[in-house]
């Protein structure tokens, strides 16, 4: 599985002043370093750095199931994440919500399951089994805010 930064483009535009989700600029805020993961780097904001706060919706057009919410990001460039192991994003709660969706977008049926940070990879693979599922997105249990975007390996 992979695991996705949010799309590069968009980070970009929003940190150059441009429109959020909402068709409004993002506020700018100083982290206090608890709570606030940039959906870039996939990383805690640290203490003191200087961040953004912005209305997101990872899908490509509005739709009933497009779900917009609050994202923070890194206010200065950080390199968006690479890796393929879970993010540091997911290891700072005891649980996360997951959803698979469809090549169209759409929530995948009884997929939707609340989901303890060491069973992430655990579900994402069974998820996976089923042909129908394109991705699954990993929310904020607690605040349903979009964390990170999980692929197939192939």
């Amino acid at each position: 599985m992979h695991y996705h930064p949010y799309e590069q483009s968009f980070v970009d535009h929003v940190r150059k002043g441009g429109a959020d989700a909402n068709g409004q600029p993002a506020e700018r805020a100083i982290s206090d370093g608890q709570g606030k993961p940039c959906r870039s780097c996939l990383n805690t904001i640290p203490e003191g750095a200087a961040m953004l706060i912005l209305a997101a919706r990872p899908f490509p057009q509005p739709q009933p199931y497009a779900e917009t919410g609050p994202i923070f990001l890194c206010a200065e460039h950080c390199a968006p994440y690479a890796g393929e192991n879970v993010p540091p994003v997911l290891t700072s709660s005891p649980d996360y919500l997951m959803k698979a969706y469809s090549a169209d977008n759409r929530i995948v049926g009884g997929t939707g399951r609340i989901t303890p940070a060491d069973e992430i990879d655990a579900y994402g693979t069974t998820l996976f089994e089923r042909p129908e599922v394109a991705y699954i997105d990993v929310r904020s249990a607690r605040n349903n805010c979009f964390l990170t975007r999980i692929t197939r390996d192939d």
